[in-house]
């Protein structure tokens, strides 16, 4: 090769060099990408008083990391949808619904990423079983479906301890100005006679407030306590080890108020000796400030009430403090907090009061209705459920076994034993008491043989129906124990409000409906949604039996029922759904509720004795949360035994109390500590 040659060829190839090296500069680079993620996924929120953060984290090989947010595809979104700006704060619309959250990568339009909100626009669980109604259906729950309610998504999130049993119903209120600050605070009331405000959401739990309802600030007097167990009753353990706060107390959100009664006592018996005890006992009524547990509106007030009547061997009935018990729930309506009675295990003498105060300032003289003047008995037991209200005003309640003496020749027809009652408030005096009248009233054709078996008619509380197009406009149904013959069948009355039918001594022809729906008996409350009654009766499944609207009756086969049992004391289920859809039913296995529970089983199957101090482990274990598809009882979506480790186990069961759902969260009752379920971090 010549020199001339080689000398070219060294040109040629430096040259092709060149040309590689400028191609790996730019011509063979990689394309611009990036992956954009949003934290967290998943949020539930309070319409307008709860905000969330988003956070959005972008990788790639792009050199400007940060996103555009969007609602619902709406750039920053809008006012129906909810905002939110530039550093990803999210802020709920006024109405309920579920939205979606994207971010998108600014240097890359085609990369995102997007996040779930469920907004809930319920004004509150304010009250048991959640209105007036009791019906016990949240529908307005966007954020828990089939989808979402699974061992891998749903579970306990956190306990806030408390110092005595709670068999009240956890009461839900959102937007609470506590400190400046705007919180979802659950409000608790304990047998230790205490009221709690803790904080729905934040974990682990954080308390705002507590107070004690025997201290001096709150009525008590020195050396005042709960009821000591066996100081009341004939020591069969109602509530053991301590009587305070029994009946879930009611809010009033446009004055800031819970109205809570509490049970005390002074001097008893140190061991106890039933209803022979000869100490001071009281009732008290008291409206605290939710900001701060401070007493408002002349509160509190000593409960007190009497009526003309033979019924206790005089010729007046005196409300007595030691022997009455307010086991049911309170109610509020047209200005006026309603409390019920009934007895400690049918400790005598007793009877049934319906007692209403002004709501905005308890030291005036209240409403009276004694439902046994001048027999005795005839307790407001409902097992916790409170009074129902109808769109009028007027009030529901049952009562349990007593003296009925409309059958007979007897004058003056005012004792009330085994009946469901409808009181109207009016001004004036009547034969059972002052400014609430017997409007209406419905007492099975055997009363005298349900009352000689304890069977109850009262033991379970009364639902209100919404409004008929068909047939009788105004309707309401009601479970107890469980007529005697035939033997443990418990009938769902379904009464005309506006006819109740009174008495007939030879069927109960003259009501819509009565037909036999479980063995044994009800002690609890029914829930209400999408023409379907639910009930949970001991030692029988969770069952739905279908309203007709065509026909106004109720089908008398259930439409579904759940594959597990509930043992005494059942049952009382509550509902969430998302309008008439997401429809999931809660109920809570309270067997082993610790001293009287008749369910504990020992060593090779043997039952035990739960009547012992102190209570056998065996009565006493966890209360069991389930979930329910309420179109169909027999899928069951999840409980709170299912998942490993006892992760999501409750604490120790307490009888009669109903779960409460609200913006995604179910809040449970124990003897230990209130219990928070939701979904789980994402």
């Amino acid at each position: 090769m010549t020199r001339c040659a080689l000398w070219c060829g060294g040109l040629i190839a430096a040259a092709m060099m060149m040309m590689m090296t400028l191609t790996g500069c730019g011509g063979s680079s990689a394309p611009p990408s990036a992956t954009v993620t949003v934290s967290p996924t998943f949020a539930a929120l309070a319409a307008t008083t709860q905000t969330q953060h988003f956070t959005a984290t972008v990788t790639g090989n792009i050199s400007d990391l940060s996103v555009n947010w969007s609602v619902d595809g709406i750039a920053q979104g809008n006012a129906t949808v909810g905002t939110i700006d530039s550093n990803g704060l999210y802020t709920p619309p006024a109405a309920g619904g579920t939205h979606t959250i994207t971010a998108t990568s600014v240097a890359l339009s085609t990369s995102s990423a997007n996040a779930n909100v469920a907004v809930t626009d319920l004004a509150g669980v304010l009250t048991y079983h959640n209105d007036l109604s009791r019906d016990g259906a949240n529908t307005q729950e966007y954020a828990l479906s089939s989808a979402k309610v699974t061992t891998a998504t749903f579970g306990k999130l956190f306990s806030c301890p408390v110092d005595g049993a709670v068999y009240t119903q956890p009461l839900w209120v959102p937007g609470v100005n506590i400190n400046g600050a705007v919180h979802n605070v659950v409000y608790v009331a304990t047998q230790h006679d205490s009221v709690y405000a803790f904080d729905a959401d934040a974990s682990p739990c954080v308390k705002y407030w507590q107070v004690s309802l025997f201290d001096t600030l709150h009525g008590g007097t020195n050396g005042e306590g709960p009821l000591v167990w066996n100081d009341v009753g004939y020591c069969f353990g109602d509530v053991y080890p301590e009587g305070g706060v029994t009946g879930t107390p009611v809010i009033d959100p446009t004055t800031n108020t819970i109205y809570v009664v509490s049970a005390s006592e002074i001097g008893g018996a140190v061991t106890g000796n039933c209803s022979g005890s000869s100490g001071t006992f009281y009732h008290r009524l008291h409206a605290l400030e939710l900001t701060n547990g401070s007493e408002k509106f002349s509160a509190p007030v000593t409960i007190a009430a009497s009526v003309p009547g033979t019924g206790d061997g005089s010729t007046t009935v005196n409300f007595n403090s030691q022997f009455h018990h307010q086991r049911s729930g309170l109610a509020l309506s047209g200005g006026t907090v309603y409390l019920t009675f009934a007895a400690h295990e049918d400790a005598t003498p007793y009877h049934g009061w319906v007692i209403g105060y002004s709501a905005s300032d308890l030291s005036q003289a209240p409403s009276v209705f004694n439902t046994t003047p001048n027999g005795g008995l005839g307790g407001i037991w409902a097992a916790g459920g409170a009074p129902a209200i109808d769109a009028t005003g007027d009030i529901y309640v049952t009562t349990g076994n007593g003296i009925f003496d409309a059958s007979s020749a007897n004058m003056p027809f005012n004792d009330y034993g085994d009946s469901i009652l409808r009181l109207h408030p009016f001004s004036g005096i009547t034969t059972n008491g002052v400014n609430l009248s017997l409007a209406g009233w419905f007492t099975p054709w055997d009363q005298l043989n349900i009352s000689n078996a304890d069977a109850d008619v009262g033991s379970g509380a009364v639902v209100l129906l919404p409004d008929q197009t068909t047939g009788a406009p105004h309707l309401l149904a009601q479970i107890g124990k469980g007529q005697p013959d035939p033997v443990n069948q418990a009938i769902v009355y379904l009464i005309d409000r506006d006819n109740m039918g009174h008495f007939n001594p030879v069927n109960d022809g003259q009501v819509v409906q009565s037909f036999p729906a479980t063995c044994c008996g009800l002690w609890g409350a029914p829930a209400f949604w999408q023409n379907g009654l639910y009930f949970a009766a001991a030692y029988d499944g969770l069952k739905v039996f279908a309203f007709d609207t065509a026909t106004g009756l109720f089908n008398t086969t259930p439409t579904s029922q759940s594959a597990n049992t509930f043992n005494f004391p059942d049952a009382s289920p509550s509902i969430s759904s998302t309008g008439a859809s997401n429809g999931i039913v809660w109920a809570i296995d309270a067997a082993l509720y610790g001293y009287a529970s008749p369910n504990a089983v020992g060593a090779g199957g043997v039952s035990v004795n739960c009547y012992q101090v102190p209570v056998p482990v065996q009565c006493t274990g966890p209360a069991v949360l389930h979930a329910y598809n309420a179109t169909n009882l027999a899928q069951e979506y999840w409980n709170s035994s299912q998942a490993a480790n006892n992760r999501d186990q409750a604490g120790a069961a307490v009888k009669f109390v109903p779960p409460t759902i609200a913006n995604g969260k179910v809040y449970v009752s124990t003897r230990t500590e209130i219990d928070v379920y939701g979904l789980l971090s994402n």
